[in-house]
């Protein structure tokens, strides 16, 4: 469960890129504590987290917030990704080309979304109720997420949440 003062130590977000925050936009949906603990990896970088160097369940050894620009830097190993919902497709793309890590994107009509379907990325579908933590509370999104996975590690790991599709397209990954 995510205790307000968790949160409350972060500025609020005013832009999407390269400046401080300072007020709560759309964007201000994080990742629930429990995604992480089922996954069960540690992340070399959480590319797109909230100010003030994330929150602290989110298990990433550098974690970048809009000001430090994850589109701009460099990635590199295993990455955690929860792009803005406001404009995903630049970090879709992105995370192609990186092909190393798991994203929570939203399921949603575009050219970034159908390049990620047809690629060999695992995806797993969320809980249709999931809710996202947010300074005010948890808050539940009117459209479906997915969680998806490059890496045998990563998607290994997301069976631990639901069902995979494409889990037969990674090479050597072996449910025990």
């Amino acid at each position: 469960m995510t205790s307000t003062s968790d949160l409350d130590r972060f500025p609020q977000q005013s832009n999407l890129f390269g400046l401080e925050q300072s007020e709560l936009t759309s964007n201000d949906y994080y990742t629930p504590r429990w995604i992480f603990d089922e996954l069960g990896l540690e992340f070399d970088m959480d590319v797109c987290g909230p100010p003030g160097g994330g929150i602290a369940w989110i298990p990433a050894k550098v974690k970048l917030s809009m000001k430090e620009d994850g589109l701009a830097t460099p990635w590199t190993g295993r990455v955690w990704m929860n792009p803005p919902y406001s404009d995903p497709s630049p970090w879709i793309r992105k995370f192609l080309e990186h092909r190393h890590g798991v994203a929570l994107l939203p399921m949603v009509k575009s050219k970034a979304f159908n390049a990620l379907w047809r690629s060999e990325a695992a995806l797993a579908l969320t809980p249709h109720d999931m809710k996202f933590t947010t300074p005010k509370g948890p808050v539940g999104i009117s459209f479906q997420t997915v969680l998806a996975a490059f890496g045998d590690e990563c998607v290994r790991a997301l069976a631990n949440i639901s069902p995979v599709r494409g889990l037969r397209l990674a090479e050597n990954v072996q449910i025990t």
